[in-house]
């Protein structure tokens, strides 16, 4: 290592406008271990998301000023990293050594940051069942970034049985879950489908819950209150006893709008290369419904009510612990592909722990899929200090009554709460009326772009 060192502080940054303090959660280098420009050193909790501060240089971590789980204010200081002097060595001798030694620490550098896996890129290897050995590295010393875990997967990358861990008993049990995409994104033949059924479609395992448990006695033991988890409890709080909740529910025939879906699905995977769901074909129904009555887009100010005239849907995404809603700005100036470009977005930041505090803030409304675990009624709770939140169930085949006969039919539920204060049964009754009348008039000719 260069005798000649300047050490550079690296500040808690200001996440956002409103953020006065983070509090760090885990640090992701040590001292004396080398960083990359632009590289994630910590990682760092707010009041709404985890985030991770990067590298403003190429050095080697120095000292670090802040430990696990305190709470720092914005603009001081957290750790200091070390860059080397520019100036020139003063014998050749030296800079053969130095050359020597720099290609022996090299090596070793590389074998030890091959190892080194960052929080983001273990969640994504699990979630595919890759192996990591098996993906070539391009960060520093040939460590595995979360953009090459990403590339060896969108280039159709696989790994072995053994490598993987997959063995042929739990292969097949991944395939009785999981639902294939047709090979080469050819149309699937039609087959019949069972009535009744659960409405969760899974297209991945099921992911366990990573919590860390203090030991209680042989009869229970304690799971640690998060950050995060402690938000969401105050803020439902807040809404719950704040918030005079008034409920309503409606049922709507999605028929055509399933058949519209499995018409255009494949072809849309295939173009845009994320999935096409129902959730896009009724956010944009919403987003109709509230030009309608712009009413359901606003809070409550005390001696006044704000209309917002952005429509800004937060999309509520459940993990195994929390709930985030990251927010679509603008949802109302986009068709029914680029909400869905932005839902698979959103969601994948959220799984991957990747929101940035100005995806959750500025939304107007908010819009839950219920339906995608199979729930049928929902009485969901205000997201303060919006005016409602829908949520939209799931698809079941039911007998139904048209025209004095009856056909089976896909139908599914959509439940409004409501803030009493600002909205009234009348309008919210118009309001679910004009949403289940956009869903019902979809048809094969409907265009999504």
């Amino acid at each position: 290592m260069p005798s000649n060192k300047i050490l550079t502080d690296v500040t808690m940054p200001q996440l956002a406008e409103s953020l006065v303090s983070a509090t760090i959660g885990k640090w992701l280098k040590k001292p004396g271990d080398p960083v990359e420009q632009y590289e994630p050193i910590c990682e760092v909790i707010t009041d709404k998301v985890n985030a991770e501060i990067p590298s403003t240089l190429d050095g080697v971590m120095g000292e670090l000023l802040a430990e696990e789980g305190q709470e720092i204010q914005v603009g001081t200081v957290i750790c200091r990293i070390e860059t080397a002097t520019t100036g020139v060595e003063s014998s050749s001798n030296a800079n053969s050594a130095e050359a020597k030694n720099s290609a022996h620490s090299a090596e070793t550098t590389e074998d030890n940051q091959r190892s080194r896996y960052s929080p983001a890129v273990l969640t994504l290897a699990a979630q595919h069942g890759l192996n990591l050995q098996d993906i070539p590295g391009s960060g520093l010393g040939g460590r595995i970034t979360r953009k090459d875990v990403q590339a060896y997967i969108d280039g159709g990358g696989v790994t072995s049985t053994n490598a993987s861990g997959i063995t042929p008993s739990s292969a097949q049990q991944l395939n009785q879950q999981v639902t294939p995409q047709p090979a080469a994104f050819e149309p699937k033949k039609v087959v019949e489908e069972p009535v009744r059924h659960s409405g969760l479609h899974l297209t991945e395992p099921p992911r366990v819950p990573t919590i860390e448990i203090e030991a209680g006695n042989h009869n229970e033991h304690f799971i640690d209150v998060t950050p995060i988890r402690n938000t969401i409890a105050t803020r439902m709080r807040q809404s719950v006893s704040e918030i005079p909740h008034g409920w309503m529910m409606i049922e709507v025939d999605v028929t055509n709008l399933v058949q519209l879906r499995n018409k255009l699905k494949h072809d849309f995977m295939k173009k845009e290369g994320v999935n096409l769901t129902y959730l896009a074909f009724l956010m944009k129904a919403v987003v109709g419904a509230i030009k309608d009555y712009p009413i359901m887009n606003s809070v409550w100010a005390v001696d006044k009510i704000i209309v917002k005239r952005d429509i800004n849907i937060s999309l509520a995404v459940g993990t195994e612990d929390s709930v985030m809603t990251p927010v679509i700005k603008k949802a109302d100036q986009k068709n029914i592909a680029g909400l869905a470009r932005e839902i698979e977005d959103l969601a994948s930041k959220v799984r991957a722990g990747k929101l940035k505090l100005d995806d959750m803030q500025g939304g107007t409304f908010t819009v839950n899929n219920t339906g995608s675990f199979g729930s049928i009624l929902t009485q969901p709770i205000i997201n303060y200090p919006q005016a409602a939140i829908l949520t939209f169930e799931s698809i079941v085949k039911r007998p139904v009554v048209i025209n004095d006969m009856i056909g089976v039919r896909s139908m599914a539920n959509m439940c409004l709460s409501l803030d009493h204060r600002i909205l009234d049964g009348v309008i919210c009754g118009r309001f679910m009326q004009r949403v289940k009348d956009n869903m019902e008039s979809y048809s094969l000719d409907t265009q999504v772009y």
